[in-house]
């Protein structure tokens, strides 16, 4: 663990939030109505498997990074919808996942403590799809950003 912070440019964290508004609407409603459906129900045939399956790269990590940061902040809640969408994210490879991007993912995954036990499952998977060597050594803790606008 280092002792510094990384600090995200606040246009880059401000265009993630701006992605994330843009699903947030539609992954709220699924991750709802998959609450009140059945558990056993195969993902492809959820309202987040229909939604994840809507959406091209780009929209899909928008998807996965805001059920992580959900997860992340309501982990308390009943999450398991929440935590099957971002599971079902992180086994899905080529999705273009950046660096800054998976900075950001760390962040919000040591920001929410220990109590949230599926907190690293998609920063991982996504770390692994970075080129050898784009997270430096120092990239294994917190993230360093400007609070910005979230809803």
């Amino acid at each position: 663990m280092r002792s510094g912070r990384i600090r995200l440019d606040r246009a880059v964290v401000q265009s993630f939030y701006d992605r994330m508004r843009v699903v947030a609407p539609a992954a709220y409603g699924a991750i709802e109505r998959d609450r009140a459906d059945d558990p056993g129900r195969a993902f492809a045939e959820t309202a987040c498997g229909r939604l994840a399956g809507s959406l091209d790269p780009a929209g899909l990590r928008a998807l996965g990074m805001w059920a992580h940061h959900w997860c992340m902040r309501f982990y308390d809640d009943d999450t398991r919808v929440g935590v099957r969408l971002v599971r079902e994210i992180a086994g899905r490879a080529g999705l273009g996942w950046t660096v800054d991007e998976v900075r950001w993912l760390l962040d919000q995954s040591y920001a929410a403590g220990p109590a949230a036990a599926h907190r690293f499952v998609l920063p991982r998977a996504a770390a692994a799809e970075l080129p050898a060597g784009a997270l430096s050594e120092g990239d294994d803790g917190p993230v360093e950003f400007p609070r910005l606008l979230a809803g």
